[in-house]
């Protein structure tokens, strides 16, 4: 038995590699408060979100006598267009006192006499909600009046005039929360990617301007060491990405889209595993990116490659649509975001996500064979930057 134990880290040293990745980011403090500050913000966030829901806005209007009778319907009538609004009327003796009151901020905005109705003065802008509800307010009093004189009623007049709109396929706010979703996974991966890439490959010039890598590599095979690093990176990146979304998914649990995520369970499982395999696909290439640098400096070079290919992944998810879209979605690294957006957005058959994971993890699988000889050709060449062709054609 013991010679079981002792014998288990010889028999699998990548899995001592990966500790140490896992040990030597977690006991860094600036990583701890960079997790703390992400999950602070978003906490933030989402309690804005639930505060500014029940919040009413309060809009101050200046009227002259001449409008005090229509600055009193608002006050009396947009609150039950928009329930976030309230109005507040301040009568001004004359037009011009009434622009001092905008411009002293005593008031939001003036309301003044036109030749076929109201205006709605502002000193910079003027609220979209406040001049939706006081335009139906202003135009359902004018329009009933009118119907008075003409000997009939408002509702006379509105019969046949209601438009409605319909989908044929869900809802248009629960698709728009669909989407959003997609973009924010989207930014998860991108924003892990990048963060996690760059650790990795920093820790590999690390190790090889110290020359510590000579020293490893008498006791580790090569081969092990790159997936203990990839195995401590990609585990970090999943389990700081799964707290992220996690927080996330309660706090919306108590906002008004909580009804929302029952539709969008199969999207986020479907990012997990895409995540996942994704993640290593491009973890091969960050390691084989400090395996090319022999010092800090380098890394810019030898990985910028990587970082435009992450951005073009992240702005894809932006940008691609249609056939696009869907082409991308099995086009490995794309298909890491946009399968899970167009499976969030219900846009894909059952079967659209298996055969993209495929190929997803055969391109992952061609990845490790690629990366993991020029990883073992360029890493023990410390005399200066490696060429991908010197590091393909280098000997063993």
């Amino acid at each position: 038995m013991t010679d079981t134990i002792e014998s288990r880290p010889a028999e699998r040293p990548w899995l001592l590699v990966a500790r140490r990745e896992v040990l030597t980011r977690l006991t860094d403090k600036s990583f701890l408060i960079g997790i703390l500050i992400t999950l602070v913000l978003l906490v933030g966030f989402i309690g804005w979100t639930i505060w500014s829901e029940d919040r009413t806005e309060t809009v101050t209007v200046a009227a002259t006598a001449e409008g005090a009778a229509t600055a009193e319907l608002l006050e009396r009538e947009v609150p039950e267009v928009d329930d976030g609004l309230e109005v507040e009327v301040v009568e001004v003796a004359s037009d011009d006192v009434g622009v001092l009151a905008l411009e002293d901020d005593d008031a939001d905005v003036l309301l003044r006499p036109a030749d076929d109705g109201w205006t709605l003065v502002g000193r910079k802008d003027v609220s979209g909600d406040l001049a939706a509800a006081a335009e139906t307010v202003i135009r359902d009093a004018a329009l009933t009046t009118n119907a008075e004189r003409a000997g009939t009623s408002l509702e006379e007049l509105r019969q046949g005039s209601a438009v409605g709109t319909v989908l044929l396929e869900g809802d248009a706010e629960r698709q728009d929360f669909a989407r959003a979703m997609g973009f924010l996974l989207a930014f998860l991966f991108y924003f892990a990617a990048l963060s996690f890439g760059y650790t990795l490959s920093g820790s590999v010039v690390e190790e090889k301007a110290n020359r510590i890598v000579e020293i490893i590599t008498t006791k580790i095979p090569v081969r092990q060491l790159l997936i203990g690093k990839i195995a401590g990176n990609t585990l970090l990146a999943l389990g700081q990405t799964a707290l992220i979304v996690a927080v996330g998914l309660v706090g919306i649990s108590f906002t008004e889209y909580s009804s929302f995520l029952s539709g969008i369970s199969a999207g986020i499982g479907w990012f997990a595993v895409f995540f996942l395999v994704g993640f290593l696909f491009i973890a091969c290439w960050w390691a084989v990116a400090g395996a090319l640098a022999s010092r800090a400096e380098d890394l810019q070079t030898t990985a910028a490659p990587l970082s435009f290919v992450m951005m073009g992944v992240f702005f894809g998810a932006f940008l691609f649509e249609g056939v696009v879209q869907t082409i991308a979605s099995y086009v490995p690294p794309f298909s890491v975001v946009l399968m899970p957006i167009r499976v969030l957005n219900g846009e894909a058959a059952v079967w659209e996500p298996a055969a993209a994971i495929a190929i997803l993890l055969a391109a992952m699988a061609a990845t490790v064979i690629l990366a993991e000889r020029i990883y073992r050709r360029a890493l023990l060449q410390t005399q200066g930057r490696v060429t991908l062709k010197q590091a393909w054609t280098a000997a063993e």
